[in-house]
């Protein structure tokens, strides 16, 4: 859903008051935070989509890493999961076996265990999961406390919704974006391990608002501004190529509408670049804050665990809650 008619609805909601209920007071959780006792916390999350690639085995991992994101970005352990499955009757059983075959190595690989779910009758196919994950209150990581001085990391290229929608029209095939989809098959375990051992101050996933819609949330329950550089941006392979084709996903056309005007220099942004801010990512890395002292341990930490780390900007007390692209 696009994130302007989502605030809307939100909006209109009624007011959660539970003293247990750790994310009631953080701006832009990535996932709801429950307290079950002094030292241990419930992380919960859900997602699911339709298919952004053909092969269903790889889809399934695709949404499973994608779903398990969350507790990631919150410095959580997933335990447990729940597929939630729409599925068309014109389709054979193997390709509902192949999805959720896909899903459950994911998980497997995550160290949790799939408990269960729920299918209906849908006319095309969707599949996600809910997640459940423990921490430790203490060791919480959210969107909330970036830091003026900060350093920001990414742990993945962007571009995966430009690639998708070059894909679903016939421009690209599965082998030639390969590269992406290896990426959103890849768990953000490591990050987030890493990220908990090296200590930092705030951070969150990369999904369907694109880089510049989870950065300006960040920002705004920090208090904080971000500047992000615009040459440092990791893109995989053809994303430019693509883009220059107007194969730009609907979500990044909302993403621009409802995020841009928290961009102090909006007006004098490349299309490409734009293009690449607002693209909506599935299962994309982790943009972390980190102090500027424990900024090259932490690339290093991640480097040796097999993970990318990319330097795209920092964190400022200028223009609070907004963006500077430089």
């Amino acid at each position: 859903m696009a994130p302007g008619p989502l605030a809307q609805v939100l909006r209109q909601l009624p007011k959660v008051e539970d003293k247990n209920l750790i994310t009631a007071d953080i701006p832009f959780a990535d996932a709801g935070v429950y307290r079950i006792s002094e030292s241990c916390a419930l992380v919960q999350s859900v997602d699911f989509f339709t298919p952004i690639v053909n092969d269903p085995t790889i889809y399934g991992q695709i949404a499973a890493a994608n779903a398990l994101s969350d507790i990631y970005a919150m410095g959580g352990r997933p335990i447990t999961a729940l597929n939630l499955i729409g599925f068309p009757k014109c389709l054979g059983q193997e390709v509902l076996v192949a999805i959720l075959t896909g899903g459950a190595e994911k998980v497997h690989e995550a160290g949790a265990v799939i408990v269960g779910g729920h299918t209906v009758d849908d006319d095309e196919p969707k599949y996600g999961l809910s997640v459940t994950g423990l921490v430790d209150p203490a060791k919480l990581i959210t969107t909330a406390g970036a830091k003026p001085g900060d350093r920001l990391l990414l742990t993945k290229p962007l571009g995966t919704g430009i690639l998708a929608t070059a894909l679903k029209g016939g421009v690209l095939t599965e082998g030639e974006m390969s590269e992406a989809i290896d990426g959103m098959m890849t768990l953000n375990r490591v990050a987030s391990e890493t990220m908990q051992a090296v200590g930092v101050h705030a951070c969150t996933d990369i999904t369907g608002f694109g880089l510049l819609g989870h950065t300006l949330e960040l920002a705004q329950a920090s208090g904080v501004g971000i500047v992000l550089h615009a040459e440092s941006l990791p893109v995989y392979p053809q994303v430019f190529e693509m883009a220059a084709m107007g194969l730009i996903p609907e979500g990044g056309y909302n993403n621009r509408k409802h995020y841009l005007p928290g961009v102090t220099n909006r007006d004098s942004l490349k299309a490409a670049v734009l293009d690449i801010l607002t693209d909506p990512q599935t299962s994309g890395g982790l943009l972390i804050s980190v102090a500027a002292d424990k900024e090259e341990t932490i690339k290093q930490q991640l480097t040796s665990g097999g993970c990318s780390a990319w330097s795209i900007g920092h964190v400022t007390a200028d223009h609070p809650e907004k963006i500077r692209i430089d």
